[in-house]
């Protein structure tokens, strides 16, 4: 959301299942993009089980995902930031509490803030395995926040319905060029240039 990653994370499932053959490339992209911000975990069971008939253990699963965190995690490290992202967290620098929620595994996530010198600008930063609603109200009820008080800020129908669920207000963030995934009359914004102006409302 924050980092131009989603071509990235896309094309590192191309990689890992190129071996497959094209057909199957191409069902594996198909879903990644429609379940963006879904645990890769998740997303490579569904594939070897759906579109290969492979139900992969638990020990299997998880090379996989090692084998593409090896392939994003630089990668999303040294991607451009989303235009807008860095100057509003500099705005709201102490200001507003911030917190990152991703479908991306804790720890690499967090070591992925830390290498792009983003840690002070989050209250918390948090990942899979937790889900995202999980996570959202662990954050409300530990910092007393009401429901009413919070934006949450996002670019995958995984972010909305995360909002939906736990009634938080959503504002979606569709790259310029890109097709909207979100259901018609969703907000939504091609940066983050003007995100100050939907918090203050």
């Amino acid at each position: 959301m924050l980092a131009e990653s989603a071509n990235i994370k896309a094309d590192a499932f191309r990689d890992l299942y190129a071996p497959y053959g094209e057909e199957v490339v191409e069902k594996c992209v198909a879903y990644h993009n429609l379940h963006a911000g879904l645990s890769r975990v998740l997303k490579i069971h569904h594939y070897h089980k759906t579109f290969l008939g492979i139900d992969l253990s638990d020990d299997e699963v998880a090379e996989w995902a090692g084998r593409y965190s090896d392939i994003v995690e630089d990668k999303v490290v040294h991607c451009p930031a989303v235009p807008g992202a860095i100057s509003f967290l500099e705005s709201v620098a102490g200001g507003i509490p911030i917190f990152v929620i991703s479908g991306t595994p804790e720890e690499e996530l967090q070591r992925i803030v830390s290498k792009r010198g983003w840690d002070h600008h989050f209250d918390e930063v948090h990942g899979s395995p937790r889900l995202k609603p999980e996570i959202i109200d662990d954050i409300l009820t530990r910092r007393g926040l009401g429901r009413d008080q919070v934006l949450f800020v996002g670019d995958a129908m995984t972010d909305y319905n995360a909002a939906r669920e736990t009634n938080l207000a959503f504002l979606g963030r569709v790259a310029p060029g890109e097709e909207s995934l979100f259901p018609e009359g969703t907000e939504i914004v091609d940066d983050l240039s003007d995100l100050m102006n939907f918090i203050s409302e």
